[in-house]
């Protein structure tokens, strides 16, 4: 097995305890508990939410579309919050294992949009729409692939920006607002389409196609892999061969001299 980070000792850890170390500091405090609680709460209530709704009108897609497309205001910031950890580590910390531990959590967070969107529809009152499981299984997908793609825009961004709050911010600002840019010239629309939001649409809709499969992997190419390569390349450059950041190196040092 491949090593990636060192330990307390300075001995090589493996690949899969860094990830499941990663996995813990997600909920490691009560800010993160807190955070993770709030992502699927914000689910369960838009899961109940949609009950209000005409009983023909609610279908797996209109149920999973409110419900994900809420959890993934918030999924990112956990994403920034574990991207952040490796910014503050005083020794050197491969970017891989907790990079796998986001994408991990964010498609549980996916399945369970996917259970209570389920549980919605078996749980509604009769007469709803004809065809209610329609695309249900692209669906179910979808909502986990929508996941992944927010937190690893989290993560991108939060190696890339200092401040957590900038970072968590930007997670929502930067692609609803490019994607409303985008709309606004006439010329540049057909770019909409590469924007996570847009494809957030394609997918909890259910009717996909070659196009909008394509235009997915796109996105998770640019949003996804694109921003934690520039994300990687940031931090990599930032930190010193022997793992301790400048800012602390430079502080330590003050006291002797």
């Amino acid at each position: 097995m491949r090593q990636h980070t060192l330990d307390a000792g300075g001995a090589p850890v493996p690949f899969g305890a860094a990830t499941a170390d990663a996995l813990r500091r997600a909920v490691a405090t009560r800010p993160r508990r807190w955070l993770v609680a709030t992502t699927l709460l914000l689910g369960l209530l838009a899961a109940v939410a949609t009950t209000a709704a005409p009983p023909e009108d609610i279908t797996f897609s209109t149920v999973s579309d409110l419900v994900q497309s809420l959890m993934s205001v918030t999924v990112p910031f956990l994403g920034v919050l574990l991207a952040h950890d490796l910014r503050r580590s005083p020794r050197p910390a491969r970017p891989g294992p907790t990079l796998l531990a986001a994408v991990l959590l964010a498609a549980a967070v996916g399945v369970f949009g996917i259970l209570v969107s389920g549980a919605a529809i078996a749980l509604a009152p009769s007469g709803t729409a004809t065809t209610p499981w329609q695309h249900a299984a692209t669906i179910a997908v979808g909502g986990v692939l929508v996941q992944i793609v927010a937190q690893l825009v989290g993560t991108g961004l939060g190696l890339l920006l200092r401040s957590t709050l900038v970072a968590c911010l930007a997670t929502i600002v930067l692609p609803l607002g490019l994607w409303a840019l985008l709309g606004a010239v006439d010329a540049l629309s057909p770019a909409q389409a590469f924007t996570p939001y847009a494809t957030v649409r394609n997918l909890l809709s259910g009717e996909m196609n070659v196009a909008k499969w394509a235009q997915w992997l796109a996105v998770l190419l640019i949003w996804g892999v694109g921003l934690n390569a520039l994300g990687v390349a940031w931090h990599t450059r930032r930190q010193p061969g022997d793992g301790a950041r400048p800012e602390a190196t430079r502080r330590d040092s003050a006291p002797a001299t």
